[in-house]
């Protein structure tokens, strides 16, 4: 219930909304305590409507609280700034530099503009000049721009994520870059652990072994991170429960052993207790080391309360733990409710555990007096269905956020964890210690040998027919209905559980029937992807970038789009005319596809001709279609557009009455604004000065 008034709070899109909400949940559960007679419904309703206010409270003070100012358009400019993270993007042959600029910047013409409190920049990794670390103060020139918000609907929102990280603009940086202070400190240690993995292993192979150590992904090329994530294996990389069960396990078991060696102290002291304090340390430490991502923060929480579980003799694996591992996350950070790696982590986990509570697995998975061979079939049969479940729960997820899911992850899990969890894991350890001698050469052959064999059973899956299926939008309600059914399964014990079925059915069948888009524009307008009659994509431009094209296709529900210019449409270097039939109707769209002007005239008839205009200008006021005109200034107002010709369906990114923060943020140039970067104007301003003095 506290996820519900969260997820209340994005769904709802005006600050009166979010009010009215508030007062109704708690009208509603102050109705519960006054109407029940002190039942377990009655104190249900209560404590429902007071988390999920609670929940919608949470959301809309952590949104005003992280509030910065945003660049208001895109400019090029010249600034000093202190270093606050650096992200090696090694496959990309990048580094990401997370910046605070100090004071005002510098545009192409030398005059002072305002910046946000906070930037991200890419730079090249021949541009990078040595000493920059965390807390070094760099020069340098960069085009920046806001951050993005979705190219079209069901898109990735990085404007929303960067608005909860506090980034106001984005860009490219260009050399030369000039030190003016040298980081204090040498990198930290999960970025010279990263470093030193990928100098013993090169490429995907040494990137993945970083990956699996601290949770930097970075070094590893697209090509196999897709076949990762095509063959269901994605989570490997993640650093969630597998990695710290691996390291807890690994830390308890030679603790035990080791103490076990002093007779006065295993006679004394209880061991397991001792050795789960040090499995507590190490997964903690592991945590930090990794960078606390969400998935690792529940793991974490979770490996704790099975700790401490076991000390007190209780049952470890429970509903509760999973519960109490999502509300550390949510109350820390309730945004996280809406990423695909909050959702993933927490449905997985919560199928694993709702499973293995069942009375007739827990009857199957009971330890026996048999053989090695039928402990082993049995594990087996185990690992199977818990990866076909864990698989069902995940695909809703991935369908939602990605439009794609993998069809055989159960399968390819059943090898590919065994081999993480005890051998490559295991390897990649004892590669590191003998490091400390200079001896670790055979063993991280070793390991990346074991990794190449993970890698190439990534890529024969991801190549295997059938083993990702692309799938178009998926509407919110259908994803709530699944995600409503699912949750009544996994928590009910009784009878009562199979209702569950039914919201997941009307979701699956409200998906299945809800037609793809047959139209998609990008929010400024460039790039335009048309149905054509065999049910393909067609771009309008030919040069469109991979990273359009993969959102076009995947939100289009296509593999890979075609060319307009090669089908599908009559094109010109500057404009595109397309006709699709839809039933009993021919649906005519007019596109531009140059900056150059077009005849007014033909321009004007061409319009009155077509259903649909689109285009990245302004189109003249007599520029009339006979139904929807998408130019530059609708599109700023509603940002990218879908449109479903049967139903004449018209999905946009914005609606002009959202008022959510990341769509209307205070610009840097606004009055006050820049107070949120006056921390950096005392102490790092005279290290800028102090160190550009002779």
């Amino acid at each position: 219930m506290l996820g519900v008034g969260i997820a209340l709070w994005f769904v709802l899109p005006r600050p009166a909304e979010w009010w009215a909400a508030g007062l109704g949940l708690i009208a509603v559960a102050l109705a519960g305590a006054a109407l029940g007679r002190g039942g377990r419904a009655s104190r249900a309703v209560l404590i429902g409507g007071l988390a999920a206010a609670t929940g919608l409270a949470l959301m809309a003070w952590r949104a005003d609280r992280v509030a910065a100012p945003v660049l208001a358009r895109p400019l090029v400019a010249r600034f000093t700034a202190e270093v606050e993270r650096v992200q090696p993007l090694a496959a990309r042959d990048l580094v990401r530099l997370t910046l605070r600029p100090v004071g005002m910047g510098q545009d192409g013409r030398g005059r002072a503009t305002p910046l946000p409190p906070r930037v991200r920049v890419n730079l090249a990794e021949g541009d990078v000049v040595p000493g920059i670390g965390t807390g070094a103060i760099v020069r340098l020139r960069a085009r920046l721009m806001p951050p993005q918000g979705a190219a079209v609907s069901g898109a990735y929102d990085f404007a929303r994520v960067a608005w909860f990280q506090g980034i106001g603009a984005t860009g490219r940086g260009f050399a030369p870059v000039q030190l003016l202070r040298p980081a204090a400190a040498e990198p930290g240690m999960r970025a010279a652990l990263s470093a030193h993995v990928t100098a013993r292993l090169d490429g995907s192979v040494g990137g993945i072994a970083a990956a699996l150590a601290t949770g930097d992904v970075g070094a590893i090329a697209e090509a196999d991170a897709e076949a990762m994530r095509t063959a269901g294996l994605a989570h490997l990389l993640s650093v969630s429960g597998l990695h710290i069960t691996a390291v807890v396990g690994a830390t308890m078991l030679i603790a035990m052993r080791l103490l076990a060696l002093i007779p006065a102290l295993a006679l004394r002291v209880r061991l397991p207790i001792v050795a789960g304090a040090a499995g507590a340390a190490a997964a903690i430490g592991y945590t930090l080391l990794t960078g606390a991502e969400v998935p690792t923060i529940r793991s974490c929480v979770a490996a704790l309360l099975v700790l401490v579980a076991l000390a007190l003799g209780r049952e470890a694996m429970t509903l509760r733990l999973v519960a109490t591992g999502a509300l550390a996350v949510l109350l820390c950070w309730p945004e996280s409710l809406t990423g695909a790696s909050f959702q993933l982590s927490f449905a997985a986990i919560t199928a694993i555990v709702a499973l293995h509570e069942h009375p007739r697995v827990r009857r199957f998975g009971q330890v026996r007096d048999e053989n090695a061979l039928r402990r082993l079939a049995r594990n087996a049969v185990l690992l199977l269905l818990t990866g076909i479940v864990v698989e069902a729960a995940l695909m809703p997820i991935a369908v939602y956020h990605f439009h794609k899911a993998g069809m055989y992850g159960a399968v390819a899990n059943i090898v590919a964890i065994p081999l993480t969890t005890f051998v490559i894991m295991p390897l990649e350890v004892v590669a590191l210690l003998l490091d400390l001698v200079g001896l670790g050469a055979p063993a991280w052959w070793l390991t990346g040998l074991a990794i190449r064999l993970l890698l190439g059973l990534a890529h024969w899956v991801a190549a295997a027919p059938g083993a990702v299926s692309a799938w178009p939008l998926m509407p919110t309600g259908a994803f709530a209905a699944i995600v409503l059914g699912g949750a009544w399964i996994a928590l009910w014990r009784s009878d009562w559980r199979r209702w569950g079925v039914l919201p997941i059915a009307a979701g699956i069948a409200w998906a299945a029937t809800t037609p793809p888009p047959d139209l998609l524009v990008s929010g400024d307008g460039r790039h335009v992807a048309l149905r054509t009659a065999d049910g393909e994509l067609a771009l309008l431009r030919d040069r469109t970038g991979d990273y359009m094209r993969d959102v076009m296709a995947a939100n289009g529900g296509v593999a890979e789009p075609g060319l307009m210019s090669e089908g599908g449409g009559r094109c010109s270097p500057d404009l595109c005319v397309a006709e699709v039939r839809r039933g009993a109707r021919m649906w005519r769209v007019l596109m531009t596809r140059s900056a150059y002007p077009v005849p007014w005239r033909e321009l004007v008839a061409a319009c009155r001709a077509a259903d649909i205009v689109v285009s990245d200008r302004r189109l003249p006021r007599r520029c009339t279609p006979r139904w929807l005109r998408l130019d530059r200034v609708e599109l700023a107002r509603r940002g990218g557009v879908a449109v479903t010709f049967a139903g004449g369906w018209v999905t946009t990114v914005r609606d002009p009455a959202d008022r959510h923060p990341w769509l209307v943020p205070p610009p840097v140039d606004q009055p006050g604004t820049m107070a949120a970067s006056s921390r950096s104007m005392s102490t790092v301003a005279k290290a800028v000065y102090s160190s550009a003095t002779p």
